[in-house]
């Protein structure tokens, strides 16, 4: 066993073993029957895996050791006994990933090419999967079936933030500078110069947010074409496992997996948008129209507290600014009630009383700096 590739070989196989031991015991532990076929299939992939490796120490003259699971891995099945397979799901999806990483390192090496396309569709259908509790509820799967999209939703919640965050900040810089009892054409400068910078920074920061995320989504596209292409049985499988997930019994998920893979362009685009939960037309959204809408917002809400600078001087347009800035910050609230559900007076009222104190603060700091400097 000093032999380096040989000691690589037997972790790996210690690593598939071990995922095989847990999906079998998560399987045991999971009381929805579809879910359980899953996570059953999904052990026996794994050992798969791990017979490959078992074979080829054989054939390097070291036979694989009897097998006890890790500590590690005995905790994590314990827990999906205690507590249910889906709290375990998230670090088991994290763990796939780390294995198609390795595996995928290996390019001259056919059957680990193969693992990790196993271990990536794996990680995928992990990610489907976690953070629902018993499996998959209902609105996730309308979700994912195309019926009920959040993206209205995420928009309307982004909205809301990106307006508040451009209140709140230009608001607490004016109220700063107020503070300090300078004259207010310097105010309105200030509360200019905020508005401006913050909405560059907030549009800049959003573009290469969301052109990030187009670029790595493309490029998994790539990925997931070029596996439809070299394992397009093992992408079926995939894809019927994902069904399974939603409920679908096992000769129908089958089915349907092998319908929709039946023409490679419509294949790949159900792949995209099960595996990956995006529009391959869209890739998820203009870069350049998330960097226009969040400048808009950031600077809707900013303007509110500088626009009584331009009319009025000194307390009356501080007042003014603070009168304005808690109209709108209870607005903004209310607003955030269409997302959450909450009661509309709690909201507006806990959104005014701290923005209020955050302007309080950064007055009675500008206050003490103005009465120092002065």
């Amino acid at each position: 066993m000093n032999d380096a590739n040989t000691r690589r070989m037997l972790a790996q196989w210690r690593e598939e073993r071990n995922a095989a031991w847990l999906y079998q015991r998560m399987s045991e532990a999971e009381k929805l029957p579809a879910l359980a076929e899953v996570y059953r299939r999904l052990a026996v992939t794994e050992q798969r895996h791990a017979d490959v490796w078992a074979e080829r120490l054989r054939a390097a003259g070291s036979a694989a050791p009897g097998f006890r699971p890790a500590p590690r891995t005995r905790i994590l099945g314990w827990l999906a006994g205690w507590l249910s397979p889906a709290a375990v799901v998230p670090g088991l999806a994290a763990t796939e990933g780390g294995a198609a990483n390795i595996y995928g390192a290996q390019t001259d090496d056919k059957d680990a090419a193969s693992m990790a396309a196993d271990e990536r569709g794996h990680a995928r259908l992990l990610q489907v999967m976690a953070g629902n509790s018993g499996g998959m509820d209902g609105g996730t799967v309308a979700r994912l079936e195309g019926r009920h999209r959040s993206g209205g939703g995420n928009a309307l919640r982004a909205g809301v933030l990106g307006a508040n965050d451009g209140l709140v900040s230009v608001f607490s810089l004016v109220m700063g500078v107020a503070g300090a009892q300078v004259e207010s054409k310097t105010v309105l400068l200030t509360g200019f110069a905020g508005l401006l910078a913050g909405s560059i920074s907030m549009a800049l920061g959003e573009w290469l947010s969301v052109q990030s995320s187009r670029e790595l989504v493309a490029r998994q596209i790539a990925i997931e074409k070029q596996e439809l292409e070299d394992s397009p049985e093992e992408e079926l499988e995939e894809l019927a496992l994902i069904y399974q997930s939603k409920g679908i019994p096992q000769d129908e998920a089958q089915r349907l997996a092998r319908q929709l893979l039946s023409d490679p362009k419509h294949g790949l685009d159900t792949l995209v948008r099960e595996e990956l939960g995006v529009d391959p037309k869209e890739l998820g959204g203009s870069a350049w129209v998330a960097a226009g809408t969040s400048f808009a917002l950031f600077a809707a809400g900013g303007i509110v507290p500088v626009i009584p600078f331009i009319f009025a001087a000194g307390l009356t347009a501080t007042f003014w600014s603070a009168g304005l800035s808690a109209v709108a910050l209870f607005i903004i609230g209310a607003g955030i009630t269409l997302v959450t559900g909450r009661a509309v007076w709690w909201s507006g009222l806990r959104m005014v009383i701290f923005g209020l104190m955050a302007a309080a603060i950064t007055y009675g700091v500008g206050r003490m700096i103005g009465v120092s400097l002065q």
